[in-house]
C-alpha cells in the first residue's frame, strides 16, 4: 500500500491535489553533507524565512521553522536573535515547560531539548529513514512529554525527552467498541501477522497524522488530527478516546479556551466550538474559507485564529457557553499564517509564510467585536 502524501501543519508552498484532496509541502533542498551532523546556519534574513511555530514563556517568544532555524526575542518581537542547533530539518513545533526547558519537534523526527531558555539545543531523537515528520509537541511536567507526528507517530519519554518510546497510538471509540469486540471474537486469530491485519482493518487511527496536541488548564489533552478525527485523553495521554466530529474533512488544531470550551479548526475554513469538552459541536461562522492553521487564547480570555491567505480571525471574549463570534482581520499580504502568539504588551505576533511579523493591538482590534 503506496504512502499517501504527508500533511504538514504548513510548509510554506502549498500545492491542492484535487484529485486526493490533501495539502502536501514543497520539498525544502538539504545540502549533500550527512544530516546526521549538520547544524543550522546563521542567517540575517531568518525572521523573514517560513517559521511555524512558537512559544512565550514570560517576556521572551521563541520560534522555529525551515532548516532548522530557532529565534528568540527578548523585546516583545521587536527584534531577534538567531541560534545555532544541531539540525537543518524544517522544525514544526516548540513547547516550553518552564523558563529554562523546552523542546522542538520537526522533519526527520528530529527532537531537540534546551536547558537554558533556548540560547544552546542539543539533539536528542533523529530518525530520518522513518520518513515521518513530527509536528507538535507536550510536555506534562520536565520528565513527561508527548511528540505527536505523520502517519500515526507517537513518542513518548518519561526521561524529560533523554529517550523516546515509539508508542502504537490507538483510541476508545465508544460507538464501535462493541462492534469490534464482536468481530474479534467471530475472527480466528493464529498468529501475530493476522492480529496485525486485524488491528489494520478495525483501528484505523494508528495511521492518521497527528497535527496538533493541545493541553487544557485542567489537563485535558486533545489532538487535532486528518480525515475528521479529533481525540482526547483525561489521564495524560495514557489512554485517548475518540471524540464526535463535526467535519470529515483535516483538522490542523484546537484551542482549549477553559471551562470545558474548546475550539477546533481545519480545511476549508471549518470552525466549531465545544462548550462540554467536544462531547458535542456547534458550527461557527468563519466567514472565510481558507484553511485554518493556528490560534492562541488572549490575555482577556478572547480568541485568534489564524489561517492561509493572510487569514486572521479575532473573537470577542468568551461567555459562559456561547460560541464566539469573530471578524476576520484580513491581512493585506494575503501571507499564509501558521500560527499566533500574543506578547505581553497585547500585541500580536504573526508566525509563517514571511516569517514573524508584529501587529499592534490597535492594528487588529479594529473592527472586531466589543471594539
Amino acid at each position: 500500500m503506496g504512502r499517501r502524501p504527508s500533511v504538514y501543519k504548513i510548509l510554506g508552498t502549498l500545492a491542492v491535489f484535487a484529485a486526493q484532496g490533501l495539502i502536501v509541502s514543497a520539498a525544502i533542498a538539504q545540502d549533500d553533507a550527512d544530516p546526521t551532523t549538520l547544524w543550522s546556519i546563521i542567517a540575517p534574513l531568518a525572521p523573514q524565512s517560513l517559521v511555524l511555530d512558537g512559544a512565550r514563556i514570560a517576556n521572551k517568544l521563541v520560534v522555529v521553522g525551515e532548516r532548522g532555524h530557532i529565534l528568540i526575542s527578548d523585546d516583545g518581537g521587536q527584534n531577534w536573535q538567531q541560534v545555532s542547533v544541531p539540525t537543518r530539518a524544517t522544525l514544526t513545533g516548540v513547547y516550553f515547560h518552564d523558563a529554562e526547558r523546552g523542546w522542538a519537534v520537526g522533519h526527520d523526527a528530529v527532537i531537540l531539548r534546551t536547558g537554558d531558555g533556548g540560547q544552546n539545543w542539543e539533539r536528542v531523537h533523529f530518525a530520518p529513514d522513518e520518513e515521518r515528520p513530527l509536528l507538535d509537541i507536550w510536555f506534562e511536567d520536565d520528565q513527561h512529554g508527548i511528540a505527536t507526528g505523520a502517519y500515526g507517530y507517537f513518542l513518548e519519554t518519561f526521561d524529560g525527552g533523554a529517550s523516546w518510546e515509539d508508542r502504537f497510538f490507538e483510541a476508545l471509540d465508544p460507538d464501535a467498541e462493541d462492534e469490534e469486540q464482536d468481530a474479534a471474537e467471530d475472527m480466528e486469530i493464529t498468529s501475530a501477522v493476522e492480529m496485525m491485519e486485524f488491528l489494520d482493518d478495525e483501528d484505523p487511527v494508528s495511521d492518521l497524522h497527528l497535527n496538533d496536541i493541545r493541553a487544557a488548564a485542567d489537563g485535558t489533552l486533545y489532538i487535532a488530527a486528518e480525515a475528521g478525527h479529533i481525540f482526547r485523553s483525561d489521564d495524560s495521554g495514557n489512554t485517548w478516546r475518540m471524540m464526535p466530529s463535526p467535519y470529515e474533512g483535516s483538522f490542523y488544531g484546537t484551542l482549549p479556551l477553559g471551562d470545558g470550551q474548546l475550539l477546533l479548526f481545519g480545511l476549508r475554513g471549518n470552525l466549531f466550538f465545544s462548550a462540554d469538552r467536544g462531547e458535542s459541536w456547534a458550527d461557527v461562522d468563519a466567514g472565510t474559507d481558507a484553511i485554518l492553521m493556528g490560534g492562541t487564547q488572549l490575555a482577556d480570555g478572547s480568541a485568534v485564529v489564524a489561517g492561509l491567505g493572510g487569514t486572521l480571525l479575532v473573537a470577542s471574549p468568551i461567555s459562559e457557553s456561547a460560541a464566539p463570534e469573530f471578524t476576520l482581520v484580513q491581512q493585506e499580504d494575503r501571507k499564509a499564517i501558521a500560527t499566533v502568539i500574543q506578547n505581553a504588551a497585547g500585541d500580536l505576533i504573526l508566525i509563517g509564510e514571511d516569517g514573524v511579523k508584529k501587529l499592534l493591538e490597535s492594528e487588529y482590534l479594529v473592527g472586531t467585536a466589543g471594539n
